[in-house]
């Protein structure tokens, strides 16, 4: 029998940030027991993946090897690391494993998509381990932003391996667990085999801030405002929504939360025993009786989704509420790099209302998440790993912490999304690699990045479109001029003649010389039509569009 061995291979979350899904295996080669450890998403944009409702890890690897796979373990509730499990469950059918919190939101996720929730399991936190095959795994509370994070602790016959997740060095992160080095003493006592370590702040320089310190800058913010007062942060951040409706009841205002996001977060916090003292809040409806300036809305939307709360506000008005002239709109959150665009739209939108917009630019009103650089290398100091790889990060991220670790002494590698490293030997090597794609949630169906589908959106709405429609006789001769519609492209020509026109009649006679053996291939006339389409589009327009051709005959 072969040698058994110890792998690492990441699906998704290293090279890229979100779209978070990691695999661990153990055992001989090509007969080795896996778990998955979260099941994230990314969201779609306009430029890229136009339509797209989400994007989802591509999970065919372990799908084809899912009769060895032992369980899927989420970190923690934010949509990068557990949107994708009601999405992919039915193609891997094992248990899901995630503390009370995250199970609830899990379970959310099941809901949704008419799937039982006995599918989730609600694991305790460390020193309590789940045996999963080879695998024992403990749940171990980190401050991050969002209730009930955790690292994991791996436990495996070649070593223990340490998985972060997202974490951050907080004592007082206001809601959730702080960070506790000497459990993280203990864990290390006896030596880690590999840390997995979050890179997503590695190039921020300035030691990480606590939850605490952003209070009273709110709070000095609200009290000094005016007039109505609106903020947004990550639906998730439980704490920082804490924050703010402690700023806004301490500023002598009613506070409102407006997204169903927000609430059902909240819902959940309160149900599973994380929340027990969040300010009063009132309802939408009670809250449009209230006078403007004794107000503190909390709207969802601080990426810049277009059919968020805030988003709503900034075309006009959401659920009664408008803004006017005066009135304080703050963002405490980091734009997630992608939707600066889409932020950018909302703030000049806020701009012509004359709303006076803060933003984190000076970070006193938002703290990340994330460990920054000197974090990081505390957790190296703590943990002395026998070797580092980081993950949850664009490349850029990955090497700067692996060249971190190494100026910390420490063995380090970049393991990006598809390779697979060997985590038994005495350095990290990677032995393996496959291509690792997307899979777009389009509507109510899955498909892939080679599918074309979405490179079809794309070529469409760049180049335009022609419909052209053929019929022909049971002798394969012309029935009247072809027919052509076109989409997204000029009227008319640059001579100011009908762009259709010129079409049906350039084709027309194209059709009436092409040899009689093409007309009675299908194939063969349909791109005889297309490429005369395309010819004459740029010839009158300067334009080659996508052109769909419809032949009909009569029998």
């Amino acid at each position: 029998m072969s040698e058994n061995h110890l792998i690492y291979m990441p699906l998704g979350g290293a090279g890229e940030i979100g779209l978070n899904s990691y695999v661990y295996g153990y055992g001989p080669p090509e007969k080795e027991r896996f778990i998955i450890v979260d099941l994230g998403v990314s969201f779609p944009d306009m430029e890229t993946t136009p339509g797209v409702d989400l994007i989802l890890p591509d999970i065919s690897w372990i799908r084809e090897r899912c009769d060895r796979l032992e369980g899927i373990l989420i970190t923690h509730a934010h949509e990068d690391h557990i949107g994708a499990v009601g999405h992919l469950w039915e193609e891997l059918r094992v248990p899901v494993y995630c503390r009370a919190f995250t199970a609830h939101i899990a379970r959310l996720k099941m809901n949704d998509v008419l799937l039982p929730e006995n599918l989730v399991r609600t694991v305790k936190a460390w020193p309590e381990m789940t045996k999963l095959g080879p695998f024992e795994v403990g749940f171990v509370p980190v401050s991050h932003s969002i209730p009930e994070s955790s690292s994991l602790v791996i436990d495996t016959p070649a070593g223990r391996i340490v998985h972060t997740g997202d974490f951050k060095i907080d004592k007082t992160p206001g809601v959730g667990e702080p960070f506790d080095r000497k459990v993280w003493h203990d864990i290390s006592r006896d030596g880690v085999k590999a840390l997995i370590c979050d890179s997503t702040n590695v190039f921020s320089k300035q030691e990480g801030r606590s939850e605490a310190t952003i209070s009273m800058p709110l709070q000095d913010l609200i009290e000094n405002a005016k007039r109505l007062v609106v903020a947004t942060t990550f639906g998730s951040n439980v704490a920082r929504l804490k924050t703010l409706a402690e700023a806004g009841v301490k500023a002598g205002r009613s506070v409102c939360l407006l997204g169903r996001a927000m609430r059902r977060m909240i819902d959940a916090s309160v149900d599973t025993g994380v929340l027990s003292d969040f300010p009063s809040l009132i309802s939408p409806e009670d809250a449009l009786q209230v006078p403007r300036e004794n107000l503190l809305l909390l709207a969802t939307g601080s990426q810049g989704e277009r059919r968020a709360a805030t988003a709503q506000l900034a075309n006009g008005k959401y659920r009664g509420f408008s803004l006017q002239e005066g009135d304080l709109f703050i963002f405490s959150s980091k734009t997630i790099p992608g939707n600066e665009k889409g932020v950018s739209r909302i703030i000049n939108q806020f701009s012509e209302m004359g709303v006076d917009v803060v933003e984190d630019e000076s970070g006193l009103y938002h703290v990340s998440g994330h460990a920054n650089r000197p974090d990081l290398k505390e957790m190296h100091k703590i943990i002395q790993p026998q070797f580092l790889i980081p993950m949850h990060g664009e490349h850029r991220h990955l090497r700067e912490h692996s060249k971190l670790a190494s100026e910390n002494g420490l063995a380090s590698i970049v393991c990006p999304n598809g390779n697979f490293l060997n985590l038994s030997s005495n350095e990290p090597k990677i032995f393996n690699k496959i291509e690792v794609g997307r899979v777009y949630l389009d509507g109510s169906s899955k498909v892939t990045s080679t599918d074309g589908i979405v490179r079809d959106r794309i070529r469409m709405a760049v180049n335009g479109l022609v419909v052209v429609s053929v019929l022909l006789d049971e002798n394969d001769d012309l029935i009247g001029d072809p027919w052509c519609e076109t989409k997204g492209l000029p009227i008319v020509t640059n001579s100011n003649a009908p762009l259709v026109d010129c079409l049906e009649e350039d084709l027309s006679q194209l059709i009436g010389r092409i040899e009689p053996d093409v007309l009675l291939d299908n194939e063969q006339l349909e791109e005889v039509v297309r490429r005369g389409a395309r010819h004459t589009c740029k010839s009158e327009i300067g334009k080659k569009p996508e052109v769909s051709v419809v032949i009909s005959r009569l029998v």
